[in-house]
Formats: C-alpha cells, sequence, structure tokens
C-alpha cells in the first residue's frame, strides 16, 4: 500500500512537470515564430532601401563616426566672409603711376601688394569707363575701410569702399548675394558707380563724395574734404619719378 502512494505521488509530479513543460515550449515557439515573422518584415524593406541591419549597440557606436563624417563634408558659410577669393588675374598690369602707388599703400596700410593688384586694377578700369580719377576711387577705399575688403560697419556698409548692399542691388548685379560686396573687385567698380550716380545727381565732385559719405547735409563738408586730401597725397605719390 505505501509502494503504490509513492507511486501515485511520482506519477502526479511527472505529470504536473510535463504539463509546464509544454506550456513553456508553447510560449518558446511563439516567441520564435513572431521573431521569424519581424525578420521576415524588416529584412526585405531594409534591403531594398540599402539600410544595413546591424545591432542597436552596432548603431549607437557609428552614429559619431557619420556624425564626424557629415561634418567634415559640410561646407562652413563663414568661410568666404573669413577668406575672399584673390579675383586678380596673373596677367593683370597697373600704369605706372598706380605702381607707385601701390606701393605706398602696402607700406602704410600694412597690405598685401598681391591682395591691392585686383581692386586697384578695378579702379583704373571704373575710371576710364566712367570718367573718374582712378585715385578718387583708391582715396574712397582709403577713407572707408583702410584697404580692409572684410570692414563692415553698424549700418551694413561692406568691404573696400563701403557700399551698403540694401541702397545699391540694382549695381552688384542680378547674381548679387550676401556676401558680393565682400569680393574686393566686385566692391570697387560697384563703389565707383555710386560716385558716378552722385556726380549725375548734384552735379559737383564735393556734393558727390558727400552723398558717397551720407553726409549731405553736412555744410562744412569734411567727409569730401578727408576724400580730397586723400586723393592729392596719393597724386604726389603717384607723380613721383622711378629712382
Amino acid at each position: 500500500m505505501k509502494n503504490a502512494t509513492v507511486m501515485m505521488r511520482a506519477i502526479s509530479h511527472s505529470g504536473a512537470f510535463l504539463k509546464h513543460f509544454a506550456h513553456g515550449s508553447v510560449i518558446a515557439l511563439g516567441l520564435l515564430s513572431a521573431a521569424a515573422l519581424v525578420a521576415a518584415v524588416i529584412e526585405p524593406q531594409s534591403a531594398a532601401r540599402g539600410w544595413p541591419i546591424v545591432s542597436l549597440a552596432q548603431q549607437v557606436h557609428a552614429e559619431p563616426v557619420l556624425a564626424q563624417a557629415a561634418l567634415e563634408h559640410v561646407d562652413e558659410p563663414e568661410a568666404l566672409l573669413q577668406a575672399p577669393p584673390v579675383v586678380a588675374a596673373a596677367d593683370t598690369e597697373l600704369s605706372p603711376a598706380l605702381e607707385r602707388v601701390r606701393s605706398y599703400v602696402a607700406r602704410r596700410y600694412r597690405v598685401s601688394q598681391t591682395a591691392l593688384l585686383g581692386p586697384l586694377a578695378r579702379a583704373e578700369q571704373s575710371a576710364e569707363e566712367l570718367g573718374l580719377d582712378p585715385l578718387l576711387i583708391v582715396a574712397v577705399m582709403a577713407i572707408e575701410s583702410s584697404f580692409n575688403p572684410l570692414a563692415e560697419s553698424t549700418v551694413g556698409a561692406q568691404g573696400l569702399m563701403q557700399v551698403i548692399p540694401r541702397f545699391h542691388q540694382d549695381k552688384i548685379g542680378p547674381d548679387a548675394t550676401p556676401e558680393s560686396l565682400f569680393d574686393p573687385v566686385t566692391n570697387v567698380r560697384v563703389g565707383a558707380l555710386v560716385i558716378q550716380e552722385g556726380l549725375r545727381r548734384y552735379g559737383s565732385l564735393q556734393s558727390a563724395l558727400q552723398y558717397y559719405g551720407g553726409a549731405l547735409r553736412d555744410e562744412n563738408a569734411r567727409y569730401a574734404k578727408k576724400v580730397l586730401s586723400m586723393q592729392a597725397r596719393l597724386a604726389a605719390v603717384a607723380a613721383q619719378s622711378d629712382v
């Protein structure tokens, strides 16, 4: 009788074990089936879109590398402000008088003679086209920016001749950008056109310069006098004989 009782208990425990085992197997098979279904859906989509199938850990480590690679190929918007292109052609030549002025300006204002070549050549060209004295244009550069092509005032005047773009978009041209006037040659061309506009409007050089400097109401014409004094100084340099 005792042996029969032990045997019945053993059978009972075995049945319970088998029941739990079967239940766990059903759950495991269900999870495996779900995983296979998800993989079957994701893998074709990933392959179609060119996505690599990687683990979450791989993605976490890969993101900084991808971000760095992307940054290395992004153009800096400030680059243009920091380094305007050299626009003077290698074969650009100045008149002997402007060559002497270039040497003088380079020494006085501590700027590169190479960087001055393009703007001074443009000053000569614009002066010939518009009937101006090239030394007048160079004098305005000296007074306005001390030959700094990246100069910008609190009111938005830009470049060598401190042209305010919102007032002279028509002179810059149809391809104008926010950086256009930081190109030295473009700036000098536009500045010369503004001087000519002042002459056409007001009839005298003094008034044209006062117009250029935004000081038409100054009865003492201080801006015009500064520019004309600089022009006279440059003319003396230009007139010197080569030693």
